[in-house]
Parts: structure tokens; C-alpha cells; sequence
């Protein structure tokens, strides 16, 4: 179990850090990060990044695709893999997003479990640990995220309850490592980095220096725009949101020192009293989407854009194969 000064339960660091390659070399590997959904899977990645590379959002299920973030030090190199929340499947987009977790689980080095401090562990903390037990001999370290959200005693009453579940569910000592953590503010969210990393294999670096996602940018701009939508909505609304970028293309005639893209986006949702929820009334919710969605893309483009937004109906989309295709699933 880490603490701030960087210890653990089960096995203590090496004299100058943790443990590195058995070269004293580079290491470099891919550490994917599981759990229920809205557990602070995405806001942990963007705390390691260092920047903005997954959305976030307290509505459920805001991720639906897998997203990379680099974490880069002077010894290692640690990809980190964001994924949907692990869920009991409703629908046939549910049964896409956990494929795709279990996907991602079988081609990782090292699989991080967010489980909030705030927050009983429940049953679908267990079936995902489940899922995790039958993933075969990987290091298995769990995160207890939000720990600004629990006073000391009950940041450490969940933590034996974490040390339980592991040991119940993966046997022997459970756990790999148990790290509480607070990507809020901070709270040893460079002692996950150097958990996780000590985790990963001797490698020589996989990405270039300074590169911090692999995502292609219109899957980042959708991101962007389907963060800004979900915000202040009703709790249905996430599930039946999809978000496609038509097109990114440089304004025709523009000078050269004072560039424009234009930025075409289509929002995709279920019914019309759902397109009715993110247009607003007269179309000021819409408008304040584009808003707040356009600084974000352009800080991701690095120039400026004329952010064009459509609202579609597709009905029924989660449940149809032929619209989840359409739409990237």
C-alpha cells in the first residue's frame, strides 16, 4: 500500500526510488486504467499527462473510446490507456465498450483499478474484479482516487476494504500495490506514476519525446464537443450521445499569418426531445456549447476555428449494428 512518503505494504522500495530495470535502464510499457464508470479514470490520465487528454465529466460513461496519454520521465516512458467504465451491459453500445476493455486488458503490462474513497465498494466493483482475476498473470495495482473527498478515517477504512476485496477475489496477496490518490489536488499522483512504471518491462522509449496522446485530432475534437454537451444535462442524456467530426479544413483565402479552420461536427442523439435538450431554447444551449467546446479545440489545434454544430436524430442508435458502425463503434 503507497503512502506519501512512497512506501508499500508487501514489499518496500530499493535505496533511490522503485525498482528499475534490471539493467538500471529505460523502461517503457502500457498501463491501462479500469473501473466502474465516473470512478476518475479520466481525471487521473489527465493529472499524469500533465494536460488535457481525456474528458471528463460526473455523468457516467463519458468516455467510449480508448485514449492514450504519455507519461514521459528521464528513465521510463508510461503509456497510460483510459477506457469506458466497466458496466453490466444494457444495450449492444454496452456490450462494444466492455469488448473493448477487455481488448485493451489482454495487451497491457500493467492494469491500474480506480476504486473512489468516497464510495462503498459494491457490486460492480467486485464484478470488475472479477473480470480483472480472469485476465490471467498481469500486476494488478489499485488506485483509490478522490481521496480529497474522504477524511482520514474513512480514506483508511476503504483502503482495508480494497486490501479485502483483493485478496478475496485475486487470491494470495491480491494487489500488486494500493495507491490513494487524489488527481483533484495532486495528492501522490506522481507515486501512481512511479508505481505503475516500476510495473513496466525494459524498453527504449516507444513515442517521441514531448508527444502526449496518439488519439488523430477529429477524435479529440468529438471529445471536446461531447464534453461541452454533457454538461448540466439530464442523466440519460450521456448514454445517447454520439459526436462525429464531418470535416476539419483550412478556410479558403485566408492569409497565411492569420490562418481559420472550420471545424463541422455532428451530434447524434435518440429521440427529438433529446435534440431539443442540447439545442436550448432559441438555441442558446447550443450556442454555449460551440462556445466552450471552441477554446478547448483550439488550444488542441493551435489556431483559431469557426465551430459548426448539428444536431441529428438517429433513432434507437445504441441498439442498431448498422448506426453503431456508422458512428465508430
Amino acid at each position: 500500500m503507497a503512502d506519501q512518503d512512497g512506501g508499500k505494504g508487501g514489499r518496500g522500495p530499493q535505496a533511490g526510488g522503485w525498482p528499475q530495470a534490471d539493467d538500471g535502464g529505460y523502461r517503457a510499457g502500457f498501463a491501462v486504467l479500469v473501473g466502474r464508470p465516473n470512478a476518475g479514470k479520466s481525471t487521473l490520465t489527465n493529472a499524469l499527462v500533465g494536460q488535457k487528454v481525456a474528458i471528463t465529466s460526473a455523468k457516467p460513461q463519458t468516455t467510449r473510446h480508448t485514449i492514450r496519454g504519455i507519461v514521459h520521465r528521464s528513465d521510463a516512458q508510461l503509456i497510460l490507456v483510459d477506457t469506458p467504465g466497466l458496466h453490466r451491459p444494457r444495450t449492444l453500445l454496452g456490450q462494444r465498450l466492455n469488448d473493448l476493455v477487455a481488448e485493451t486488458l489482454s495487451e497491457v503490462d500493467a492494469i491500474g483499478f480506480c476504486l473512489p474513497a468516497n464510495e462503498r465498494i459494491g457490486p460492480g466493483d467486485r464484478f470488475i474484479a472479477s473480470q480483472l482475476a480472469a485476465v490471467g498473470r498481469k500486476p494488478i495495482v489499485a488506485l483509490v482516487t478522490k481521496a480529497d473527498l474522504a477524511d482520514r478515517a474513512a480514506l483508511t477504512e476503504q483502503l482495508l476494504a480494497v486490501t479485502e476485496l483483493g485478496r478475496e477475489v485475486l487470491g494470495g496477496e491480491g494487489f500488486a500495490d494500493i495507491v490513494p490518490v487524489s488527481a483533484k489536488d495532486g495528492y501522490q499522483v506522481e507515486t501512481v506514476a512511479d508505481v505503475l512504471i516500476s510495473h513496466m518491462p525494459p524498453s527504449p522509449p516507444l513515442y517521441p519525446d514531448g508527444e502526449l496522446t496518439d488519439e488523430p485530432e477529429a477524435v479529440m475534437v468529438a471529445e471536446l464537443v461531447r464534453e461541452a454537451a454533457l454538461e448540466g444535462v439530464r442523466d440519460e442524456l450521456p448514454h445517447s450521445l454520439a459526436v462525429v467530426v464531418d470535416e476539419i479544413v483550412p478556410r479558403e483565402g485566408r492569409p497565411e499569418d492569420n490562418p481559420l479552420l472550420d471545424v463541422r461536427v455532428n451530434l447524434f442523439v435518440e429521440r427529438p426531445s433529446q435534440k431539443a435538450i442540447i439545442i436550448g431554447r432559441g438555441g442558446e444551449r447550443l450556442r454555449d456549447v460551440g462556445s466552450h467546446a471552441r477554446k478547448g479545440i483550439e488550444a488542441l489545434l493551435g489556431t483559431r476555428i469557426y465551430l459548426d454544430l448539428h444536431v441529428k436524430v438517429a433513432k434507437d442508435w445504441q441498439r442498431d449494428p448498422k448506426q453503431l458502425g456508422r458512428l465508430g463503434f
